[in-house]
């Protein structure tokens, strides 16, 4: 084989690994169909979801719609809550006052079609489950959410009293 020969199947061979390369890419990417991210508003929906989920009164109902490895800093407890036991735990508490929350301010960012945050301020109208005294508590929220197996899941969650009530 001339030298001439060689290098005209190394560059032969090289035009084929690129073209390989470029298929096998574009294959891919047009394989792995992304899904649209979702609206702000589809996201800033997911409190209400939540919320309803509040007024069945069940902690568990409440406790399905975090991830299993979720973090819950919660409002009028001083314990973080790292898992479902934890969340329920909470919950099983915090749903005696019968709260029904409304959003004041909500920022939603889209991070992309499998996460969003939810930051804003909210206030729970309660009901003290052993004087009926009714009470209005206004937090600042965080909700972190991602798509985890084809479902909106809360993986970070913080919600903190108005230092100025």
């Amino acid at each position: 084989m001339t030298r001439k020969t060689r290098i005209r199947a190394a560059v032969v061979t090289a035009t084929a690994l690129v073209t390989a390369a470029t298929v096998t890419v574009g294959v891919s990417a047009a394989g792995s169909e992304r899904a649209a991210a979702p609206s702000k508003k589809q996201v800033a929906g997911l409190f209400d979801r939540w919320n309803a989920a509040l007024q069945t009164g069940d902690p568990e109902k409440v406790a399905d719609l975090y991830a299993k490895d979720a973090v819950l800093l919660p409002t009028v407890s001083n314990k973080v809550r790292t898992d479902r036991a934890g969340i329920v735990d909470y919950f099983e508490h915090f749903l005696q006052n019968k709260p029904v929350g409304t959003k004041v301010q909500t920022i939603v960012k889209v991070l992309d079609s499998n996460s969003a945050i939810d930051t804003g301020v909210y206030k729970f109208a309660l009901t003290d489950h052993e004087t009926g005294e009714k009470s209005t508590v206004v937090a600042r929220y965080t909700y972190e959410y991602e798509k985890r197996g084809g479902e909106w899941k809360i993986v970070n969650h913080h919600s903190s009293a108005m230092p100025e009530g």
